[in-house]
């Protein structure tokens, strides 16, 4: 069976050679930086993909007793994750952090969740919700949980969804009454939690979206509020119950070891919460975690995808048919080929997007605007493309994939639920085209755009004369799609701006995933010009991604301009 393996090269290629993150650093060099990712990565293999395959497989128990009870492996992983400092990496120190550049803490965060999705998420959603305490949360609301959740004794959730509310959080009907000692009476059901409850934490702290009596209908009349499972005692220790109970936990397709939950808050009693932030800012707080968990869902594509073809392409290098390995067959190196590419060039875009998080930190003003152009393209398109990745990885294994033997369908199964959660992959095209290039007249995407173009002036781009002016081509056809955006717009007529937003979502990821391996295409025919043959394997490697993805991927543009511009787009005209 092929052995747990993440492309460490590649990683610091796309960090050190591409990006220069290391620039950003003021406490840690770069071999140091290179360090942790290592020690990660032995960390993830070692205790983080061994209990993949036996969480699936256990799966997650509500018991009348304990409440959630997830698999045992889980619980020491997570444990032994907080132990060594691992969830501390990226904070500050005055909160016990350990502070590197975001683009080094994603590239392990994209480790961690390629070896198992399921565990990752129980931290990971602790994450996000600390983020928002730190961000919008009173001092006092800081002190009393922050400490807790850095530990590891507390986890953290988001609760926006409602049954037969769905994707619209703004029919959610889940009430905060106020009390005269500042708290609130919470009462109401949220669905879909993931990370809902479990016995990994002593405490679960959720961010629940409620309405206060008088609000206005939608979502600008919900507020958020911190609401613990268990009543917090004045020493900072779990109490009685707060009457936040679990009552159901979803049967899924995958991600089985994670604890998704129906969650009933004020069923049994009073459920105390408290506001964080500004009354009626519910939804715009909830946004930071949101974003955070849009990135994290591109992260479970990307990872995933590039996991599943590393134990892929050495499955195909031992596996024997036709009196050789299977890899040299045509059809089975192309299979490898694209997934290599387009693996590579997600993690790239990730990566990139990372970085902007640096370097709007340093004072780049154009990051900020990029970082919320380029979210919906890594959620959207890295889950959708990562499935596919997943399909070939089930191909190239054949039977054996179709079976659990190799753990290869696991992929499949698990990367498909983050193209539908924080948003399904539609909502995330609407956002992209209406909210991030249209409101703003373009003015991000064309800033990225001039980005694209800067890099194809480059004179190395002369030995791919071909797949570059491809994309120059993808280039001028994406600005005249948008001119016929901007007549639509001005007439009112979104219907047909709607009906192919995530056609055109996909048409960029194309053609930003393939400037992303022009990049490293470039650089890496740099360093072979200078006499780097120590990787020089690795490096013409990189080449070959940027034309095989060129070939396979962006050609693809083609079809999807001439759809987009020469047919109907009103779908509200035809009848199903």
């Amino acid at each position: 069976m092929a052995k747990f393996k993440t492309d460490i090269q590649d990683i610091s290629f796309n960090l050190f050679k591409d990006l220069k993150v290391h620039e950003h650093s003021n406490e840690l060099g770069e071999n140091d930086l290179k360090d942790i990712i290592v020690q990660f990565d032995k960390f993830a293999e070692n205790e983080v993909y061994s209990c993949r395959t036996i969480g699936d497989e256990e799966g997650v128990r509500l018991t009348e007793d304990k409440g959630v009870v997830v698999p045992p492996s889980f619980v020491e992983a997570t444990k032994k994750y907080y132990e060594n400092g691992w969830f501390a990496l990226g904070y500050p120190e005055e909160i016990g952090g350990m502070p590197a550049p975001h683009s080094v803490s994603f590239a392990c965060t994209s480790i961690y969740v390629g070896a198992n999705v399921a565990l990752s998420m129980y931290s990971g959603l602790s994450q996000g919700a600390m983020n928002v305490i730190l961000q919008v949360g009173s001092q006092e609301q800081k002190d009393k949980f922050v400490p807790p959740m850095m530990e590891g004794r507390w986890g953290g959730t988001m609760c926006l969804t409602e049954p037969g509310a769905g994707s619209d959080v703004g029919a959610a009907k889940t009430t905060a009454t106020p009390n005269d000692d500042g708290s609130y009476d919470i009462k109401g059901v949220k669905i879909f939690i993931s990370s809902g409850e479990s016995d990994i934490y002593d405490n679960n702290i959720h961010l629940v979206l409620a309405r206060t009596p008088g609000s206005e209908e939608g979502t600008k009349g919900l507020s958020l509020f911190i609401v613990p499972r268990f009543v917090i005692n004045d020493d900072g220790t779990s109490g009685a119950s707060n009457s936040v109970k679990c009552t159901k936990i979803e049967e899924k397709m995958g991600i089985h070891g994670q604890a998704t939950c129906e969650l009933t808050f004020g069923g049994e009693g009073a459920c105390k919460g408290w506001l964080i932030g500004k009354e009626h800012e519910g939804m715009a707080n909830m946004f930071i975690m949101m974003n955070e968990a849009r990135l994290l869902c591109g992260i479970q594509g990307e990872s995933q995808a590039n996991l599943a073809y590393e134990l892929t392409v050495q499955y195909a290098k031992e596996r024997s048919q036709f009196k050789s390995e299977i890899v040299h067959l045509p059809d089975v190196k192309r299979m490898l080929l694209k997934m290599r590419a387009m693996s590579r060039g997600m993690r790239s875009l990730i990566l990139y997007t990372a970085n902007l998080f640096d370097l709007e930190k340093k004072g780049d003003e154009h990051a900020e605007k990029e970082l919320a152009l380029l979210t919906p393209v890594c959620k959207a398109y890295s889950t959708d493309e990562a499935f596919q990745v997943a399909v070939d990885a089930i191909q190239v294994h054949g039977g054996y994939g179709y079976c659990s033997e190799y753990g290869i369908e696991q992929f499949a199964r698990d990367i498909k639920i983050a193209t539908i959660y924080e948003g399904t992959n539609g909502i995330q095209a609407m956002d992209f085209v209406m909210r991030k290039i249209l409101k703003d007249k373009g003015e991000a995407f064309n800033a990225l755009g001039a980005k694209i173009q800067e890099t194809l002036k480059s004179p190395v781009c002369a030995q791919w004369k071909n797949e570059c002016a491809s994309l120059m081509t993808s280039m001028q056809k994406a600005q005249t799609i948008l001119e016929g955006y901007g007549k639509s717009a001005a007439s009112k007529d979104f219907n047909s701006i709607l009906a192919s937003a995530t056609d055109f979502l996909t048409y960029c990821g194309n053609l930003i995933v393939a400037w992303r391996l022009l990049r490293g295409a470039i650089v890496a025919s740099e360093e072979l010009a200078a006499g780097n043959s120590s990787e020089k394997e690795y490096l013409e490697s990189k080449i070959v991604d940027f034309k095989v993805f060129c070939q396979h991927y962006l050609t693809r543009n083609s079809a999807i301009a001439q759809s987009i511009l020469n047919f109907d787009q009103d779908l509200m005209k035809l009848e199903l």
